[in-house]
């Protein structure tokens, strides 16, 4: 059999999944141990129970200074930046790619705009963000809107022009206007296609909220990694940067068990 036809089954392939992170996690535990055995203060790679007890530190024992569970905070603080800011982007990119994509005359202008707008590095104006909207939490609710919204209309905006023609032509033939096609026909077809989008620009969207917690912000889970990076503490970065590969894992199963659930007739539900 070729291999292209050879499709593993259903044990097989929950085996091939863990396969990759078994061998990383074998990887690290040998070369923690390893330098750990040269170097008991070695902090590059920390071992389990370093990790254990860091994180026991900051998520389940108050703060000294403030009384807060800091873990938690952070991660609070984190996810309701980010979910404003995927939402703002969702709306506004939803609307711009049905505008772009359906009516030709907002197309001509539009289509150039947010061309030139997708290739505009978003961490090149964040001082510009901070200048215009200042430190709080604007600034970095705005570039993740900027940094995502000119991806998602495009992406929108070119599955609203994959819509067979034949289908506005018999949809107006049958007395709907303009709107009425927008609600009845395009957004029905763009809105499992702005789900997916959304999942592809969940990295991106976690980038920009990092950049901009790190430079400034009291807390965060940017914030925190980037203020214990001077102490060289691995034993606090990397549980955060796995709590922040987690938690971006659960927003994108979450989003695509929600697409299969609210559009179970879309081919890339699926995927």
């Amino acid at each position: 059999m070729r291999l292209i036809n050879r499709t593993p089954s259903r044990t097989g392939w929950l085996a091939l999944a863990i396969l990759p992170f078994a061998l990383l996690l074998a990887l690290y535990l040998t070369s923690s141990t390893q330098r750990l055995e040269l170097n008991p203060n070695d902090k590059l790679l920390p071992s389990f129970s370093q990790m254990s007890a860091a994180v026991e530190r900051l998520a389940f024992t108050p703060d000294k200074r403030s009384g807060d569970y800091l873990f938690w905070q952070d991660t609070a603080s984190s996810l309701k930046r980010l979910g404003t800011g995927l939402a703002i982007a969702a709306m506004a990119g939803l609307c711009l790619g049905v505008a772009a994509g359906t009516l030709p005359l907002f197309a001509a202008p539009l289509s150039p705009l947010l061309t030139v707008l997708s290739m505009v590095p978003p961490l090149a104006i964040l001082p510009i963000l901070f200048i215009v909207f200042g430190l709080g939490e604007l600034s970095k609710v705005m570039l993740i809107v900027i940094g995502i919204t000119p991806i998602l209309a495009r992406d929108l905006e070119q599955r609203a022009r994959e819509i067979p023609r034949e289908l506005l032509i018999k949809a107006q033939t049958l007395g709907a206007n303009t709107w009425t096609l927008i609600l009845r026909l395009v957004l029905p077809q763009l809105m499992p296609r702005l789900m997916i989008s959304l999942r592809l620009v969940l990295g991106s969207a976690w980038l920009f909220l990092i950049a901009a917690e790190a430079i400034a912000s009291t807390d965060g889970l940017g914030y925190r990694i980037f203020l214990v990076r001077r102490y060289m503490a691995m034993d606090v970065i990397l549980p955060y940067v796995a709590w922040i590969t987690l938690l971006a894992w659960a927003m994108d199963f979450s989003l695509r068990r929600l697409t299969q659930l609210l559009f179970p007739w879309y081919e890339g539900a699926k995927a």
